[in-house]
């Protein structure tokens, strides 16, 4: 499929907007944009990148493939937040630390894959994955389970130093003990400590987010 082009859409658009005023009440129209700059619509939303286009939750921004510093759809967030308590709770995390990893990572993309093969909310390789015990990285409450207790050992290791347990997460334990316990040369790694810790910070301060601090 070719990309629309750009003096084309708006009379696609007009189109649209036109078929879903003559759809069924409640219906909606979807639409997203792919990596190859291809637009697609649907009134099946059947992948998850599609958002509404008209109807009552028209404008509603979604997260899109992490790693990403796009805005997170406040419901997608709110969807985890139960099982992100608990979790944080298990392994003695604050579940603002989860979260921000999260948004971070994926986005909250259930199904993300990095082009270097780290997949599903908190971006697991599949030897962190096979670490900890998780069978199936695209399955939202095993990857949080191996996301967080990875987490909680790299806390432990690096005494609590967060900046460290980021970098750790993000380039390997063994890069960061490599260049003298200090956060990796990496230019990926230098910027994605500051973003997780920008968010973890941002949540620490969501009164939703602060019930589950370490040693509560």
């Amino acid at each position: 499929m070719r990309p629309i082009a750009p003096r084309r859409l708006p009379l696609l658009l007009a189109a649209l907007l036109a078929f879903g005023l003559a759809t069924p009440a409640g219906a909606e129209i979807y639409s997203f944009t792919d990596e190859n700059g291809v637009m697609h619509f649907s009134n099946v939303p059947t992948d998850e990148r599609y958002v509404p286009l008209t109807g009552p939750s028209a404008g509603v921004k979604r997260a899109v493939a992490g790693p990403s510093n796009t805005p997170v759809e406040p419901r997608t967030k709110a969807q985890y937040g139960g099982i992100i308590e608990e979790i944080a709770r298990a392994y003695g995390l604050e579940s603002a630390l989860i979260h921000a990893v999260v948004s971070v990572e994926s986005a909250y993309r259930v199904t993300a894959v990095s082009k270097k093969g780290a997949g599903g909310l908190m971006q697991l390789m599949p030897e962190t994955a096979q670490r900890y015990g998780v069978t199936d990285r695209l399955d939202p409450v095993q990857n949080l389970h191996g996301g967080a207790r990875y987490l909680s050992d790299l806390l432990k290791m690096f005494n609590g130093d967060m900046r460290l347990t980021l970098a750790a997460y993000n380039a390997g334990e063994n890069n960061v003990i490599k260049y003298g316990n200090q956060i990796p040369p990496f230019q990926e790694t230098r910027a994605y400590v500051p973003k997780v810790m920008e968010l973890y910070r941002k949540y620490q301060a969501s009164p939703k987010l602060t019930s589950s601090r370490r040693g509560v």
